[in-house]
Parts: C-alpha cells; sequence; structure tokens
C-alpha cells in the first residue's frame, strides 16, 4: 500500500511598513532579516517553517493574535524584540533570529531586559517554540505564566560558537541601513 508524503511549503509577502498595532491581544513575532528567505534552517537544521508555525500555533492557542514582521535594520535579538514590542498593540513581541535564536520581550523594558530569552539555539525543540508563542499570548492577556522550561548544556556554546558567529555574519548580509520594519503576511500550504 503506498504512503502518501507531503510537504508544508510557506509563502511570506511583504505588505508595506509595520504600523504600531491597535489589537490589545496582538503578539508581534520579529523574524531577523534572512529569516525564510536567504535563511531558511536553524542552526540545527530545523525548517523556519516549522518553527515559525509553532511559535504562531502557540499564539493562537492561547487566544491572542499573531502578527509577522521583518526587522531590516538590525539583526540583534533584544533589539528586534524589542522594537516589535513597541509596535504591538499589546506590547508584547517575540524576536526571532534565523539561527533559532528567540526572546520573548515588553515595550517598557529597557531593550537588553526582557520576559524570556532562549540564548542555546541549539536546544530549542519545536515544542520548546511553541511554548514561547503560548507564553508571550499569556503575557499580551495580562497573565504570568510560568517560564519556558529550557535546556541548559555548557558544551553547546563551545560547539557551537563559530557557526553561530557565521551564521550571525550571514544574516547581517540582509540587513538594510535604515530601514524601517516591514509587514509580512505569511501562508503555509500544503503540497502533496
Amino acid at each position: 500500500m503506498p504512503t502518501e508524503t507531503f510537504s508544508i511549503e510557506m509563502n511570506m509577502t511583504e505588505i508595506g511598513p509595520a504600523a504600531k498595532g491597535t489589537n490589545p491581544k496582538e503578539v508581534i513575532v520579529a523574524i531577523a532579516p534572512a529569516f525564510g528567505k536567504d535563511m531558511n534552517k536553524t542552526i540545527v537544521g530545523v525548517d523556519h517553517i516549522s518553527v515559525l508555525r509553532e511559535i504562531l500555533s502557540g499564539i493562537e492557542e492561547q487566544g491572542a493574535v499573531p502578527r509577522v514582521i521583518r526587522s531590516m535594520s538590525t539583526a540583534d535579538l533584544a533589539f528586534m524584540g524589542h522594537g516589535a514590542a513597541k509596535l504591538s498593540g499589546s506590547g508584547i513581541a517575540i524576536g526571532l533570529q534565523s539561527r533559532g535564536t528567540t526572546v520573548i520581550h515588553q515595550r517598557d523594558l529597557d531593550p537588553l531586559s526582557n520576559f524570556e530569552l532562549f540564548p542555546q539555539s541549539p536546544l530549542i525543540t519545536l515544542e520548546t517554540y511553541r511554548m514561547i508563542g503560548r507564553n508571550a499570548a499569556s503575557y499580551a492577556l495580562g497573565e504570568s505564566p510560568n517560564p519556558v522550561p529550557v535546556v541548559n548544556d555548557q558544551m553547546a556554546r563551545p560547539k557551537y560558537q563559530a557557526a553561530a558567529a557565521l551564521l550571525y555574519l550571514k544574516e547581517c548580509k540582509s540587513l538594510v541601513k535604515n530601514k524601517k520594519p516591514m509587514e509580512l503576511k505569511v501562508e503555509f500550504s500544503i503540497k502533496a
């Protein structure tokens, strides 16, 4: 009996400069300049399609409304997340680098402060990305969720440090100086 295989595809369309949101249930996901464009996998080879789907699903499961923007002038995780939080109707945003490093940010915090930081991208699973989306949504809805559990491996830094630096340099090649973040329409489709 033949088994049917399928794949999920993602289409991201720029719809213009990102404006300040007004929906108090909104959570912005700010993706890095090369995410799903010049780069398509995290540092450990997880497809960006899967990562973004899990985060957006987590946000929606909690009853919040996701919006995706692309950071254009910075690939720095803290500034991506903080800038997106300032645009978010709820004041809550997720910053997501192409290598997979993630942060949940809030507009009233300093850029280098945050609600939750996930610096060891090689250890972040798809389940963790979904939990990150859920927690960001919970913050947006005025709740105080328990922090997302993270795995800590002291050997991850030395093992992936060179690759992370190279991926960040590759990410920076997609920067556009002084360009405002762009609003994206994200669509997923299943191909048989």
